[in-house]
């Protein structure tokens, strides 16, 4: 997979990590601007609802769940976490169908998994990358924030090719 395609998987797996670990004190509300600054910008997260279980370690956004960090913004119906204290989250969970997108390329999938211990993301159920012309499917995909290595499986896709300059 080339640089200009992994680089946008990544970044959504970064926007979910940054969502995830601002998220789910009880101090939190469902919708603020900006909740938190990452990397020197503001992420902004809004909800419609927000549901924290304090004693069992658990949150839930849910409804129109829509977080944007710089030029990323990523959108899915319900967000599930866990962790151990907040906002010290340890695994998080969107669903119901995500998309991604930043500079003119959009990202989907059913589900999005986020280990944060492990600093592993899991993208699955109809993976989509588009950009122009260019599209990749896959069954699943694998992102090792720590490396930034990205591993897809099943695998098609689109990808246009120019033609040699003469």
């Amino acid at each position: 997979m080339s640089p200009s395609v992994r680089k946008p998987i990544v970044a959504v797996a970064a926007a979910f990590l940054s969502l995830v670990c601002v998220v789910g004190g009880p101090e939190r509300t469902a919708e603020a601007g900006p909740l938190a600054v990452v990397g020197g910008e503001s992420l902004d997260v809004k909800a419609e609802r927000l549901d924290i279980d304090i004693n069992g370690g658990t949150a839930l956004l849910e409804g129109k769940v829509k977080a944007t960090l710089g030029g990323l913004t990523v959108w899915c119906p319900k967000v599930e976490l866990t962790y151990d204290k907040a906002p010290s989250v340890k695994w998080a969970k969107g669903s119901g169908g995500v998309t991604a997108k930043m500079k003119g390329i959009t990202a989907k999938a059913s589900t999005v998994e986020v280990d944060v211990t492990k600093r592993q993301v899991k993208l699955q159920g109809g993976v989509r990358l588009s950009r122009g012309k260019g599209w990749i499917r896959a069954g699943s995909a694998t992102i090792d924030m720590k490396t930034k290595k990205v591993s897809l499986r099943d695998v098609k896709g689109s990808i246009p090719v120019e033609p040699p300059k003469r």
